[in-house]
């Protein structure tokens, strides 16, 4: 019985870190590798998002095609990110991607004090590799300097209880509420007196990305899940309370590909994901965030590369983690993934991981590319360098 449990346990956090991916490349529509090749994957409905008119805030954002790339070899001490130092590359970043005078003015073009912003963190790795609370203290701290208020700023994910193992409290973020769609009550439960998930009243069924692929789930299972079926709904968070999100991935690989901002607004948005990786990751990847609640409130990417891996990922492997001692920052979340996908392969090669680029591993850049979502061709990407110093 214990191996059972064993078993089921390195099951669940397997479905939680995509662990599909981190031994089989992800698949790629043929279309982008042999137009004589028929097509492989399921259907979706990602005619239906590309069919509602876009905004003036949807993504690529403000700035299309740049990405400010800040470096700080002291911003990480013992292997803990520094608060202090996270606050200084992140100030950097902001001014360097605006061009605004002040930082409060850099914030405010993004969000503004009525806005409800949600942080959209990644703890699924464990403590080894989540999140850093560095940086997102830091984005925290000069929203408030913004003029945002606490009670309008919202950490958010997936999993409720993986951001409490992982620190996102409300003791160690007084006035700031810590949401995540997949939860339990306090005895550590699922399911309410009436043996109904808690989760179901966290997603919302009006809104979804449908795919003709399905898996059915154990008891066990479910929760992790929410559903079966077509269908992946979206979080009620998102489509009903957040009018606007900053995203907070981490700069890891996930195979040979990475995963980062497209990968952790996909597959942390939406409801019923083990279906999808076994067959369209990248098309997940790249067509859940054309969705309206994604497509048109991520105003925001900062991608966490303090601290992250080169290999193993998306889990936490010690021997892969490593020390980028960067931040990424852009309105564009493509832009943003190609860069890192850059930083994390060029380490990778280092490291004698793997020899070459694998073309796959940038299809559903690619493909977010061909939906007007961001800028792939890293010849049409503007990559501003800096770093900090003492």
């Amino acid at each position: 019985m214990q191996h059972h449990d064993t078993d089921r346990r390195d099951f669940l956090r397997t479905l939680a870190l995509g662990g599909f991916v981190a031994t089989v490349l992800p698949h790629i529509p043929s279309g982008f590798l042999h137009a004589e090749d028929p097509p492989l994957t399921p259907k979706t409905n990602i005619a239906e998002a590309l069919a509602v008119p876009r905004t003036a805030q949807s993504m690529p954002g403000l700035y299309p095609g740049r990405v400010v790339d800040v470096q700080d070899d002291t911003c990480v001490a013992n292997g803990v990110p520094d608060n202090e130092r996270a606050m200084k590359m992140l100030e950097r970043a902001m001014l360097e991607l605006t061009g605004a005078a002040s930082l409060k003015e850099a914030w405010l073009r993004f969000v503004t004090p009525e806005d409800y912003i949600g942080l959209k963190v990644n703890p699924v790795a464990g403590k080894l590799l989540s999140t850093s609370h560095a940086i997102t203290l830091a984005v925290i701290a000069q929203l408030e300097q913004a003029g945002i208020p606490r009670d309008r700023i919202v950490i958010w994910d997936r999993r409720e209880f993986e951001l409490h193992e992982t620190g996102f409290t409300r003791e160690a973020y007084p006035g700031i509420r810590i949401w995540g769609a997949e939860c339990k009550d306090a005895s550590g439960s699922f399911y309410d007196e009436r043996k109904m998930l808690y989760s179901l009243d966290r997603i919302d069924e009006s809104v979804y990305y449908w795919a003709d692929c399905e898996e059915s789930y154990d008891e066990e299972t479910l929760p992790y899940m929410i559903n079966e079926g077509k269908f992946s709904y979206f979080h009620s968070l998102l489509t009903q309370e957040l009018t606007k999100v900053i995203n907070i991935p981490i700069l890891k690989n996930a195979g040979s590909s990475v995963t980062l901002c497209m990968k952790n607004l996909a597959y942390g948005a939406i409801s019923n994901t083990a279906r999808l990786h076994k067959q369209l990751w990248a098309e997940t990847c790249a067509q859940v965030p054309c969705f309206e609640p994604l497509r048109d409130k991520t105003v925001l990417n900062i991608v966490d590369g303090m601290i992250g891996c080169y290999n193993g990922g998306p889990a936490a492997n010690p021997q892969f983690i490593t020390e980028f001692k960067r931040i990424l920052v852009g309105s564009d979340p493509v832009a943003t993934d190609r860069v890192g996908y850059d930083i994390v392969l060029a380490k990778r090669i280092a490291e004698g991981v793997q020899k070459q680029e694998s073309p796959r591993a940038i299809g559903f850049m690619t493909m977010a590319e061909s939906y007007k979502l961001g800028v792939a061709d890293p010849a049409r990407i503007t990559h501003v360098k800096t770093s900090l110093k003492g």
